[in-house]
C-alpha cells in the first residue's frame, strides 16, 4: 500500500484552508485518511503552517512520501527527513 502525505482542503468557496494529512495513495484527494497530521492556512499574510512535529516525523521516518507542496511546507516549517 502507498502511503502519501498531502493536502485535503476544507474553507468556503475562494476561501481554502489546507489539512495535511497522512492518506492511501489511491483515496480521493479529500477522502479517507489515515492520520491528520497539520494545518496550512493561504489566506493570511504570512501563510499560517501548523504541524504536529512528533507525529510527521513518526510518519516520515516510517517511510511515508509527502507530495511536492507538503515537501515545501515541511521545509518552511523546519522538519526534515
Amino acid at each position: 500500500m502507498a502511503v502519501k502525505m498531502r493536502l485535503k482542503r476544507m474553507g468556503y468557496k475562494k476561501h481554502p484552508i489546507y489539512r495535511v494529512v497522512v492518506a492511501d495513495a489511491r483515496s480521493p484527494r479529500d477522502g479517507r485518511f489515515i492520520d491528520e497530521v497539520g494545518t496550512y492556512d493561504p489566506n493570511h499574510d504570512p501563510s499560517v503552517i501548523k504541524f504536529d512535529e512528533e507525529a510527521t516525523k513518526k510518519w516520515l521516518a516510517n517511510g511515508v512520501q509527502p507530495t511536492e507542496t507538503v515537501a515545501k511546507l515541511l521545509k518552511q516549517a523546519g522538519i526534515e527527513k
